[in-house]
């Protein structure tokens, strides 16, 4: 059994048994990020036979207050699936969530394919039909949340689950990288963030997931839902939390107006 079947075994066994492994790192320390993304692939398979559909990609780890707050210092990139896609309230217990935090995004979903590498930020904006705020739930197999990147890579870049908001936005009409966030939680003020936070500009991070995708011979597909990175820290959530979030073209003290909303309800 190679190490990607061995690991994306535990992987998979730990997902459906709701519970945690100590760091793959600590246990095979030879393990590179090449590695990583085969034992991603493996657990990738795992679920795909299960009867799961790939519905897009995610980017994580790209701004400096997610990189700080788990001490990984480049990004990562996993796969959604269309069980991970949540419609309404998250039920904790059947997504079998285990440490779930909530991150405020932006969406991209795709009218046309990107294949990297060469990728530009303008060729992602021109592939795009429209960018939604969006709720990712991260979630880590990994006990205690101590990961580095290989762990996170290998359990599919820490993902849980997503929400998508109403609102679907033309791209071309704003200044992604101004574009402001306001979170909530359990009706009080959390954090608030920039598109610029990730990586400068949204649309630059899902260039750097086709080009670095496009090293591996996977492609960001049409149709595809493309999350670009958490503009605000990570916040732990538990049963009853609800966590709002305002995307604004830019700061509502600078005159900016509200343009989507999204709700994470946790019961």
């Amino acid at each position: 059994m190679t190490a990607a079947t061995r690991h994306g075994q535990e992987l998979y066994e730990a997902l459906r048994e709701r519970r945690t492994l100590s760091p793959l790192i600590a246990r095979d320390p030879a393990l590179t990020v090449d590695d990583a993304y085969a034992i991603s692939l493996d657990f990738l398979r795992r679920r795909l036979a299960d009867g799961e559909k790939v519905v897009g990609k995610k980017i994580g780890v790209t701004s400096k207050a997610v990189q700080d707050m788990l001490g990984v210092h480049q990004p990562d990139f996993g796969f959604l699936t269309d069980w991970m896609h949540v419609e309404g309230d998250i039920d904790v217990d059947a997504k079998a969530l285990i440490a779930p935090r909530a991150e405020a995004e932006i969406a991209f979903i795709l009218k046309e394919g990107l294949s990297g590498p060469g990728v530009t930020a303008e060729q992602v904006l021109a592939a795009t039909e429209s960018v939604v705020p969006c709720f990712e739930i991260v979630d880590s197999r990994i006990t205690d949340w101590k990961i580095g990147i290989v762990d996170t890579v290998s359990d599919n870049a820490s993902c849980g689950v997503y929400v998508l908001g109403k609102e679907r936005l033309d791209p071309r009409a704003f200044d992604l990288p101004g574009l402001h966030v306001a979170v909530t939680k359990n009706g009080e003020p959390l954090s608030e963030g920039y598109g610029h936070a990730v990586q400068g500009d949204p649309a630059q991070a899902v260039a750097w997931l086709a080009n670095t995708l496009g090293a591996y011979g996977v492609t960001l597909d049409a149709g595809d839902v493309i999350l670009s990175g958490s503009l605000v820290p990570l916040a732990p959530a538990v049963k009853g939390d609800s966590f709002e979030m305002i995307l604004s073209d830019r700061n509502p003290a600078a005159g900016g107006q509200a343009i989507g909303r999204c709700q994470a309800r946790f019961v």
